[in-house]
């Protein structure tokens, strides 16, 4: 099916593609961006190039976001120089990556990125140097090597989006744009830089990036641009798995997850990402999308907040709805509950890794998560007591809140565990007895009587687990 997908849209990298060799120049009266407004360090890294010979601007998101109000998380630049003649202007340097070769500048914590002027590759098997050691695609025209260098006016157009490819040149605080990316700024409009269908062939990846930037800038995708997406998601099976999980962590980390979200199923994009969750929401869509939205709405919120999260509580409720009907099928050949859940968690974990790639430091927790859902239901004796001193309770029970609210039926165990934790040590035995007396009579143990005022009291309501990001 992939091979014949590749087949079907080879043709495109034949067609030739429009250069723009002088660019819109916005000067510092068209546009409120000053030199001032961008960090001192990258300011610095553009000087000193330029002051060595070299054509150096600010470029990307430390230019897009600005011209949108929103604060930059970091600054790039892109120069004439090559990396090593970076590297020799800067002690702090260092040289990095093999497939896009660059040179981070480090200040302290801050690292400056800085690019060299990057070039078109050859589009045919035919042409000269088409696979070197500075350029390689594969048969279905992926971009493997990308270390062949040009000018300003060539760099323009190797980049993704016309919204990424504004020029800030320090010194007269001009813009120089030269695929009417500020244009689209003011449009609201995420477009690809020459033949979208190209553009994706070389990179599958430059579909997720659509879907992050249009959900954080709250942009639309413009139609030409969106038009192959669909057809041409099954690339995304051919990305390396780590490069996806980095991907999905910048997708539903950036304080836009819910949003995202819904473009990844628009698309036809989060399957790829996560097969056995996309077939969970195709089979029941209520349940399995009321779960994982409240999930990532979670995340949005507490980023907002400023508050941590941790990719681990965010992949075990996207991967959840895909894991109870795995167990059922494993209890229906002989195995017990237990047991299958653990085995379930197993498969559906590993086969994730295979996709995405997730780490031991996030698959560890992922399992400790979903084994607390079999856990809390067990309160007898000193059972209660062990699970509040779990380090893992926390996110246990924030999940069971999560799994409550998208309508799982648990016989009102979170409210238990919401009064249980807020309790005395009186009451606690009290709960304790009276869940003991309610199971020895058949039926479910009665509600604690609630303090004054109870009614007011706010329930802990599910989250992210409160941990640090990694």
């Amino acid at each position: 099916m992939l091979k014949k997908l590749i087949q079907s849209i080879r043709s495109p990298l034949r067609r030739p593609r429009a250069v723009r060799t002088t660019p819109e120049v916005v000067g510092n009266h068209q546009h409120s961006l000053r030199r001032e407004q961008f960090s001192r360090n990258a300011v610095n890294v553009v000087e000193r190039l330029t002051k060595a010979g070299y054509q150096a601007y600010i470029v990307g998101g430390g230019v897009r976001d600005p011209l949108l109000g929103i604060p930059p998380k970091d600054f790039d630049v892109a120069t004439s120089a090559t990396p090593e003649q970076v590297r020799a202007e800067f002690r702090n340097a260092r040289v990095i990556g093999r497939r896009f070769k660059l040179v981070h500048v480090h200040f302290g914590r801050e690292i400056i990125e800085v690019a060299t002027f990057r070039a078109n590759h050859p589009v045919s098997e035919d042409d000269e140097g088409a696979n070197n050691a500075h350029a390689s695609r594969n048969e279905a025209g992926r971009i493997l090597r990308d270390n062949v260098y040009g000018t300003l006016e060539d760099d323009a157009q190797r980049r993704d989006f016309t919204i990424n490819a504004l020029y800030f040149d320090v010194t007269g605080e001009r813009i120089l744009d030269y695929a009417h990316g500020v244009r689209d700024i003011r449009n609201r409009l995420i477009r690809l830089i020459g033949d979208p269908e190209q553009r994706y062939l070389e990179d599958p990846v430059r579909m997720l990036r659509a879907v992050r930037f249009a959900a954080k800038l709250d942009f639309e995708i413009e139609k030409h641009s969106a038009a192959p997406i669909r057809r041409l998601a099954p690339l995304l099976n051919e990305i390396p798995s780590a490069r996806l999980f980095d991907e999905i962590l910048k997708l539903f980390l950036s304080g836009k997850a819910e949003r995202t979200f819904e473009l990844l199923n628009e698309y036809e994009l989060f399957a790829p990402l996560f097969p056995a969750s996309a077939k969970a929401l195709k089979d029941d869509p209520e349940y399995a999308g009321k779960l994982m939205r409240q999930a990532l709405a979670n995340t949005d919120e507490r980023i907002r907040l400023g508050k941590p999260v941790t990719p681990a509580f965010l992949f075990a409720a996207l991967l959840w709805p895909a894991l109870p009907a795995r167990v059922l099928k494993l209890q229906d050949r002989g195995m017990p509950p237990i047991p299958a859940m653990q085995e379930a968690a197993h498969e559906l974990i590993l086969e994730q890794c295979r996709r995405t790639a997730v780490p031991k430091r996030f698959t560890i927790p992922i399992r400790e998560i979903w084994d607390m859902q079999e856990r809390l239901p067990r309160r007898q004796g000193k059972k209660a007591d062990l699970l509040l001193e779990n380090p893992r309770f926390r996110a246990g029970y924030d999940f069971l809140l999560l799994r409550e609210s998208a309508g799982e039926e648990t016989g009102g165990l979170g409210d238990w565990w919401t009064d249980y934790q807020e309790a005395s040590d009186g009451e606690r035995r009290g709960m304790i007895r009276n869940l003991a007396s309610q199971q020895e009579e058949g039926g479910s143990p009665a509600p604690r009587k609630r303090r004054r005022g109870g009614s007011n009291r706010r329930r802990r309501g599910p989250r992210t687990e409160g941990a640090s990001s990694e």
